[in-house]
Order: structure tokens, then sequence, then C-alpha cells
């Protein structure tokens, strides 16, 4: 059972105060959080109008770098040379690199080709975005992601980069004549390579992603203790070429009068 969803271009609020665009997923990677695997967040992104992009529920292949690597890489070029030039860029060897890639049937030339090159995949179930915003962040181990993932992630992905100064390359990557149109419908180009701040092109951004499973990286997960329960928020904004990024944790206490209950205080 599928949990009600907006849909594209709906709107929401009261009709007063300021028009913006916001983009959400209310929980990104459901199957981490039905087994209990790390990677689940719950995620959105915010900017004025007209600065998020209004991508289809279709794919895209994506190419995702750290801000060392920015400038440095090209979608369109040979994996190897792009392994090559990351590498350069964060002063290290190709076989030190980790890149994150969907494991999925259409991502399988691209781990043989990143693996050809001697460099090491970090293959996921589910979920591109976490690890995307985590590329953009020193310390996770993390080098680059690349393959095919959802394209409205994509975007969201796109606007965590852009108060990180990290980059993106995207290109649209429909599974049928169908997607296809849609894609070109809603205004996209499926021959157009866009970059994180094509995807996010706002003056003003806004990114917050919470834990819900733990991602031993980035974020912990939702914490249930006896009386209330402990999250964990990456919140991040990018205003002016002024980017600020804080974690901020939050305890909620419940009362219950149910003696058996696990939120009694």
């Amino acid at each position: 059972m599928r949990p009600p969803m907006l849909f594209i271009g709906e709107k929401i609020g009261n009709g007063e105060g300021r028009e913006m665009d916001i983009a959400i997923d209310p929980l990104e990677n459901t199957n981490a959080t039905a087994n209990i695997l790390e990677g689940a967040i719950s995620v959105l992104a915010a900017s004025e109008k007209g600065g998020l992009l209004h991508a289809p529920d279709t794919y895209m292949n994506k190419l995702i770098v750290g801000p060392k690597s920015r400038g440095k890489v090209d979608i369109t070029a040979p994996i190897e040379w792009n392994l090559k030039q990351i590498a350069t860029s964060l002063s290290r060897r190709v076989d030190q690199l980790v890149v994150v890639v969907l494991e999925r049937k259409r991502n399988e030339k691209i781990v043989e080709n990143i693996r050809g090159a001697g460099a090491k995949v970090k293959l996921i179930l589910d979920g591109d975005l976490l690890p995307g915003i985590s590329v953009g962040m020193r310390g996770t181990g993390l080098h680059a992601v690349m393959g095919i993932g959802a394209a409205p992630e994509g975007v969201m992905t796109a606007a965590g980069l852009r108060c990180l100064g990290g980059e993106m390359q995207g290109k649209f990557w429909p599974m049928s004549e169908e997607d296809a149109e849609r894609i070109v419908s809603m205004g996209g180009d499926l021959d157009k390579v866009y970059n994180q701040d094509e995807l996010a092109s706002g003056e003003n951004i806004i990114f917050s992603a919470t834990g819900v499973t733990d991602n031993s990286r980035l974020l912990e997960g939702v914490n249930l203790f006896d009386g209330g329960v402990s999250t964990k928020t990456l919140l991040m904004t990018q205003r002016n070429n002024n980017r600020k990024f804080k974690f901020i944790e939050t305890t909620r206490l419940f009362e219950s009068r149910d003696p058996s209950s696990p939120f009694r205080l």
C-alpha cells in the first residue's frame, strides 16, 4: 500500500505569502526501512518559484562528485577518463576511489567499467540520494556516484550539492517512448546534459534530510527509547553563494496513560 503522494504541480498552502517550489520524498528508500537496512531518509528541497526543475517520474543517468572534482568530469566521456580526473583532483590513485552505484541490471556495464579501471564499487540496493549528498562532504569515504537512478531524486540531490559546492551532471534516460513523451511534454530535453545549477537553479536553496534508518557515514536513524524518540537532521542552505550546513539533533518525549506503552514516562 502506497502512502498518499503530492503530484507534480500540486499547489499547497493557503495562497498567501511567497510562492516556492518544493520537492519532497517523505520516505526515500522504503526497502531499507522495511528491512532495517542503512540509508533511509525523509528529505525536502525548496527554492523560490521556478528554482527547481519539474522532473517527471522517469530515470536519469547521473555523475556526482564533490567540490574538489567540480569542473573536472564529463558524463559523456569514458568512465576510465572520469575516474582518472577524480583521482587527480583528490590526490589519490584510481584504485583508492569508492564509487556508489545502484545495483540494477541497467547499471551492470557501468559497474564493469568502474572495476575494470581499478576503482572500488559500493553497490546499494536502493536510494542514491543520500550517497549523492555524502559525496559532497569530506570524511564519508565516498568519492563519486555513477549510474541510472530516479530523476526527481536527482533534482533533490542537485539542490543539496548546490549547498555543498559539489557537481552533478544528469541526462534523462527514458525506458520507453511514453517516458520520452512525458519528459518532452514537461519541458525536458532528451539530448541535454543538465548540471546542478540547472536542476536546482534557484538563488535560494533549502535542503533538509532526516535519518530514518542508520547511515554510519552521515546520518543516524530514528532512535526509539523508553519515553520518547530522537532524530538527527542535516539542514543546508545556499543563498547568494553563501553556503551553510548544520546537524540538528531533536528529542521528543511522549506521555502515555497506558502502563504497558513503551512511550510511558
